[in-house]
């Protein structure tokens, strides 16, 4: 089983408990996530963009970010958000032509063993063999299909 991403980021609680209740707002950008922090009076004014990499968010343009040896509140609130982080990662995939790391297969192959008797409960069986259902895709029973999979 893979390690959660907040297990590889160095954090710590008063971040994590401000990552949890502040009222973020998530939009990506290319394979970037754009965080917003809708607890100020001018949320614009307080956006920063959360780089992805292998499943974590590595970097954010947040100055404390780059100041402090911990991560900030944008990447943990990403982490702790997993639609969010592996929707970004999805993304990251289909730009890079599909190559999945070691991290995400391992996770996938964890969820499919996880919920092999659930699959055939799920909307799929009406579709075309490549093209899942949005449930399989989110919850990992079924990969997101890559430009080069969907063209044959």
């Amino acid at each position: 089983m893979t390690p959660h991403p907040l297990d590889e980021l160095s954090i710590t609680n008063r971040v994590l408990k401000r990552a949890q209740y502040e009222a973020f707002e998530f939009e990506l950008v290319d394979s970037d996530v754009r965080v917003r922090n809708a607890s100020h009076g001018v949320p614009a004014d307080h956006e920063y963009l959360v780089s992805i990499e292998d499943e974590l968010p590595v970097a954010c343009t947040f100055p404390a970010d780059a100041n402090y040896e911990h991560a900030c509140k944008h990447r943990v609130a990403v982490a702790i958000r997993r639609p969010v982080l592996d929707f970004a990662t999805d993304v990251r995939l289909l730009e890079d032509g599909g190559a999945r790391s070691q991290r995400n297969e391992s996770r996938q192959a964890a969820t499919q063993l996880d919920d092999t008797d659930e699959s055939a409960d799920c909307e799929c069986a009406p579709l075309p063999d490549d093209f899942p259902c949005w449930e399989c895709v989110q919850t990992g029973n079924q990969p997101m299909p890559t430009r080069n999979e969907r063209d044959r």
